[in-house]
């Protein structure tokens, strides 16, 4: 094999590195991916599944519903590329029950070496897998495929208001998302217990709905006599309908009003002025959550991430306000 040629390895070392991204020594690693990148090598998937018995291949389960799962998946496929397989995306219509019965399926066949789900599967069914490939279900998303657990951390409400506070802010407003949701109901709580932590002023919650209507709402429904300085939306979209309420009552942004997002959308950085927000890093969830299902074919432990899943932002739409 050329690679182990001008790696000056053998071949065993090769098939094992190729195989489990692992086994071998750092200093072998660094060789190997050099002869691989210069040679632009590529595995035969087929003729290691003939010799082997492996596949090579994965299987990503994704719910047929209104969510994108575009960014989870890149970095879902990525992290399977570099390890050396291949990816299949499967849409599937139906709740916990219908994933359960599809991987059942997807595992009986003897066409993956693992399966991944982005969405849960009733717990009563955790038993039919026992004798199955390796089956990974992120814990990161509900039924519905609301954010759940790290994804709904608030903590970043914190963040931007004790910079705000930095920033001459005393008087504060937050449109909330819809509270079925576990994110909406986390940067809520998060937002009340750090302005009654700091000994701040809320003008109050506006409870949305994510939709820019609910911003626009949320900024009519203000008294002009008791006016915040700043207004932390639950998500960009929100914030864009607050940014229009702002300038339909004549407002500045940020001089009278600042305002933040989440999420990061693409549009954010091109709006007037560009918004501050928060940005999730689905590609590193989809990546985790692939490690985690290739640790378990490999019988590799997982190295555990210590990097925050997001990170703030900051635009111009968040300044000093006028009277600080």
């Amino acid at each position: 094999m050329e690679v182990a040629r001008l790696a000056g390895v053998s071949h065993q070392t090769v098939s094992r590195y190729i195989r489990f991204n692992s086994g071998v020594k750092p200093a072998t690693r660094a060789k190997l991916d050099a002869a691989i990148k210069e040679l632009n090598y590529r595995p035969n998937l087929v003729a290691r599944s003939m010799r082997t018995r492996r596949t090579g291949r994965l299987a990503v389960l994704v719910p047929a519903i209104a969510f994108n799962p575009a960014r989870m998946l890149d970095g879902a496929s990525t992290t399977a590329f570099d390890a050396g397989y291949s990816v299949d995306v499967l849409s599937l219509a139906g709740g916990a029950d219908a994933r359960a019965d599809r991987i059942a399926e997807l595992a009986d066949s003897g066409q993956f070496e693992g399966i991944l789900s982005f969405a849960p599967v009733a717990p009563s069914s955790e038993g039919r897998f026992a004798d199955s490939p390796a089956i990974v279900v992120s814990a990161d998303f509900d039924d519905e495929m609301r954010s759940i657990g790290e994804l709904a951390d608030g903590a970043p409400v914190t963040e931007i208001i004790e910079h705000l506070v930095e920033l001459g802010h005393r008087r504060f407003f937050h449109v909330a998302g819809d509270q079925q949701f576990a994110s909406a109901r986390a940067r809520k709580q998060t937002y009340l217990e750090t302005i009654d932590r700091m000994g701040l002023e809320s003008i109050g919650v506006f409870d949305g709905d994510w939709s820019g209507e609910s911003g626009l709402a949320a900024v009519g429904s203000l008294d002009e006599r008791n006016l915040p300085t700043a207004i932390l939306a639950a998500n960009d979209l929100v914030a864009a309908g607050v940014l229009r309420g702002a300038r339909d009552r004549g407002w500045d942004v940020p001089g009278d009003v600042s305002v933040t997002g989440w999420d990061n959308d693409r549009i954010t950085g091109f709006l007037s002025p560009s918004l501050t927000t928060v940005d999730v890093d689905l590609e590193r969830v989809g990546s985790k959550a692939m490690a985690r299902l290739i640790a378990s074919i490999t019988g590799e432990p997982v190295t555990p991430s210590t990097e925050p899943m997001t990170r703030i932002v900051w635009r111009e739409s968040v300044g000093a306000p006028r009277d600080s």
